[in-house]
């Protein structure tokens, strides 16, 4: 992304002083998909991180992967590392005789952050299954076991299972994929734009309940704390609001839509995630969206000597 399509999505604002922006691009769609809203060029690629985890884990589905409930909404999540989060990973791969040496991605911390301090503490260091992707790769391992497939091979952008989350995303988001990159956990990152971004989430809440997307938007929704995790935002947002399917990605991208088909999607351009809860508030208030649960999830205080003295705020769209 360059500077010459973003908008500023968010303010810094300290003892009345607007000491900075958070510039991005944001797109809002109506229920019946048509732009609401358009904030920077949002027709433009970008890399949507594991904001595209339902749409990978629909591509599992798609190729066969059996997994429900629980395990489903791990298989589409950036987990936070939580024992439960550790176990449910342990148990996906269980299921096709395998274990965390499997696993392909880099060797990580819990993402929580009482997790972390007791594993450091216990003398620990970074392990895979810690990694926030690791219930995406046992998904992505066991959709290969049972088709009989390599599974050493599994991150190649050319491994039938790379192929079946390329055809998902490219078919959910209306788009072909416009760049391909690694991503962070190694695997296959697939670039859209923001607009096809929405889409494809409006696409998996609005799909017939036995159809795979909505099974993953089902899962997510009714397992919230699978999907990030106990503290994290992705959790308090779809809690605070009915029906709402929403997942973050790294570099600061989010995308979410309610059950009715009325969707979003945002990345800050600089990558920062502090403004996240803000913009995506914001952004659900703007297509309609009404709960006191939300107050205490958008706010984002600054404070100078010990008290309060600013927030970070949603610019004026």
């Amino acid at each position: 992304m360059h500077d010459l399509g973003d908008a500023v999505l968010a303010e810094i604002v300290r003892s009345g002083f607007v000491e900075g922006r958070h510039r991005g691009r944001l797109v809002l769609l109506a229920a019946d998909g048509r732009v609401q809203l358009a904030l920077g060029d949002v027709h433009a690629p970008v890399l949507p991180r594991s904001s595209n985890k339902p749409m990978q884990a629909t591509g599992l589905l798609d190729a066969g992967l059996e997994l429900s409930g629980t395990q489903l909404a791990l298989a589409a999540a950036s987990h936070a590392g939580e024992p439960f989060h550790v176990d449910g990973v342990r148990k996906i791969l269980a299921g096709a005789g395998l274990d965390e040496s499997a696993l392909g991605t880099p060797p990580s911390l819990p993402l929580d952050d009482d997790e972390r301090h007791a594993w450091l503490f216990a003398g620990r260091g970074p392990e895979p299954i810690f990694s926030d992707c690791s219930g995406k790769h046992a998904a992505m391992l066991v959709t290969a076991a049972r088709n009989g497939w390599e599974t050493k091979t599994y991150l190649d952008p050319a491994h039938p299972v790379q192929v079946a989350v390329r055809k998902a995303i490219e078919r959910l988001s209306g788009e072909q994929i416009a760049h391909t990159a690694v991503d962070g956990c190694g695997a296959p990152l697939l670039g859209i734009s923001l607009v096809g971004l929405a889409r494809a989430f409006r696409a998996c809440v609005t799909a017939a309940p036995d159809a795979n997307p909505r099974k993953v938007a089902d899962a997510m929704r009714a397992h919230p704390e699978y999907v990030s995790g106990t503290h994290q935002l992705d959790t308090y947002a779809m809690k605070a609001v009915s029906g709402l399917l929403a997942k973050s990605g790294a570099e600061a991208v989010h995308a979410a839509a309610l059950p009715d088909g009325r969707a979003l999607a945002f990345k800050i351009s600089d990558g920062s995630k502090r403004a996240k809860p803000v913009i995506l508030v914001e952004a659900l208030r703007r297509l309609g969206v009404e709960s006191g649960a939300l107050d205490q999830i958008g706010t984002v205080p600054l404070r100078g000597g010990g008290v309060v003295v600013g927030s970070i705020r949603a610019a004026a769209w």
